[in-house]
């Protein structure tokens, strides 16, 4: 059997939502365990409706964060494989059968899948997706590559067998990045972990720009906490958003001496940007949005990577 964690905080109508997409999965052996991270606004009542359609485990604790709830509800689980899910994602209705292949086709020990925009989702949404799955901005790191070496499965959509989790001792205390830091330590472990490409969720991300920024600001700062705990894993892509934040800077700074030639390479980007999010999305809303959303997530995630480092020198 498999288990469904989820962590969820003040977002009751979101939890439905999701809760509704697992009940329309054709594979119905599993369970569900939702853990309430010390919200207010408690989703107890709105989901209760679904302990008809599947089972339902429902736990209240104190606030701790994503990390430790999910801790909380692995161990409430009964399957021998988890899968945690973020509680703004959808999953397609054949999700459990495609994963259920999967596992019965090879020996698994942890798996990830990527994740889509809905067509129904919002302009702001795509774009944001596209910021964060494009190769042009992320590497394909979430699950769009084929080298599972470079793959490592996040907390949005990850399974893991359950022993091997509790071997493990589960996700840290770290606030963010702790399902990268649990990846690195399950492959140094030696498991196998492998990217199912098809086993994917769309994620809605209800994000604004500036929360959006934030996000991406705390995935930078964890990226050096990260290297600190595994020096081996930094590699030259996680230095490229650095790189561009000091890149465009100097850009514009030169502006005034070169008659504005010098922001020829950053048109060209934006360019590239929207042609291939055009390419990918059929939208020039959603194209144009995403030259906005990308230059966000680079310069979030580039100041927050050159923070942390200032910081950890200091």
């Amino acid at each position: 059997m498999i288990s469904l964690v989820i962590p969820v905080y003040n977002r009751p109508d979101e939890i439905v939502e999701l809760l509704e997409s697992i009940s329309q999965q054709g594979d119905t052996d599993f369970e569900v365990i939702v853990v309430e991270d010390g919200s207010t606004r408690t989703c107890k009542e709105e989901i209760a409706p679904f302990a008809d359609k599947f089972k339902l485990q429902y736990f209240f604790k104190e606030n701790s964060g994503p990390g430790p709830s999910r801790n909380y509800g692995v161990q409430h689980a009964s399957g021998d494989y988890v899968i945690v899910l973020d509680s703004d994602c959808i999953l397609p209705a054949d999700y459990m059968r495609v994963v259920r292949q999967h596992l019965d086709n090879e020996q698994i020990d942890a798996f990830g899948g990527p994740d889509k925009a809905h067509a129904s989702f919002t302009t702001l949404q795509k774009a944001i997706n596209y910021s964060m799955t494009s190769f042009l901005t992320t590497g394909g790191i979430r699950g769009g590559m084929k080298n599972v070496n470079k793959f490592h499965p996040r907390s949005f959509n990850m399974g893991v067998r359950t022993e091997v989790w509790n071997k493990l001792g589960g996700f840290s205390q770290m606030r963010y990045g702790e399902d990268i830091d649990f990846s690195i330590r399950l492959k140094e472990a030696g498991y196998k972990v492998v990217l199912m490409p098809d086993a994917w969720v769309w994620h809605k991300r209800r994000n604004t720009l500036k929360s959006f920024f934030n996000q991406v600001f705390h995935f930078g700062q964890a990226r050096i906490c990260l290297y600190r705990l595994h020096p081996d894993t930094l590699k030259l892509v996680h230095l490229f958003p650095s790189a561009f934040v000091v890149g465009v800077v100097l850009l514009l700074l030169a502006a005034p001496f070169t008659y504005a030639l010098s922001l020829i390479p950053i048109v060209l980007l934006a360019l590239l940007l929207f042609l291939d999010s055009l390419r990918l999305n059929k939208s020039f809303k959603v194209a144009a949005l995403s030259i906005v959303t990308a230059f966000t997530q680079q310069f979030g995630y580039g100041l927050g990577f050159l923070r942390e480092m200032v910081r950890g020198k200091k």
